[in-house]
């Protein structure tokens, strides 16, 4: 096969392959911007802001995030991640001492049937034992609320994620385009500067030795 052929061969490959990496980065690129657009879009819709600076509570103020983003409208994931791990995480922890929406389950239906009891049997603790039950029931549905909220904002966090993620394999394609690019420019170059009769990998023919005759 001839030196220049080869080149040739190898330069076309590697324009085929700068594209195909162009049309992957395009794409890439299309995707990193959706997913920026459509979580900047939902989280502006429900016009979150953080508390101002001045408004934290000590507590607060140990939280980085919210002394960052003090007095920011809530809009971009990683916003959405600290509202979501440090203020409403934060808040649902001292609000139940640390327990969740599925632990409150117990103490809610125990004392459910409890009052259910006290009621049967008019039992004169029944005010208290309704009392504990509101409070239970208070909780609960404040963690639910909060849980759920925490749960969306962490899984908007998740999306952008992927769009950074997106981002990023987009310059990596782009970049790797750019390579190949070069490298299929600089093998037309040595194609056409190669001369059309040499070949690719030249037998080398070594001189017959004379015959010695006895």
């Amino acid at each position: 096969m001839k030196r220049r052929t080869l080149d040739l061969m190898f330069s076309l490959g590697g324009v085929a392959i700068a594209i195909l990496l162009t049309v992957a980065g395009v794409v890439l690129t299309a995707n990193a911007n959706f997913a920026t657009d459509y979580v900047t879009s939902q989280l502006a819709e429900q016009n979150i802001t953080f508390k101002t600076l001045d408004t934290l509570t000590p507590e607060e103020r140990e939280q980085p995030g919210l002394v960052e983003y003090a007095g920011q409208k809530l809009t971009t994931g990683k916003q959405a991640e600290v509202y979501a791990l440090q203020f409403i995480g934060l808040h649902l922890k001292n609000t139940a001492g640390g327990k969740t929406y599925a632990d409150l389950g117990v103490p809610q239906s125990q004392l459910r049937a409890q009052v259910a009891e006290a009621t049967k049997n008019n039992d004169p603790n029944l005010a208290a034992l309704q009392q504990q039950l509101t409070e239970v029931t208070a909780q609960r549905e404040t963690m639910f609320k909060g849980e759920t909220l925490r749960g969306l904002l962490l899984t908007t966090y998740g999306f952008s994620e992927f769009g950074v993620k997106a981002g990023q394999a987009a310059l990596v394609a782009y970049l790797a385009a750019l390579v190949m690019a070069l490298l299929s420019i600089a093998g037309f170059v040595h194609a056409f500067r190669t001369p059309r009769t040499e070949a690719f990998a030249p037998v080398e023919t070594t001189p017959a030795r004379d015959k010695i005759t006895v």
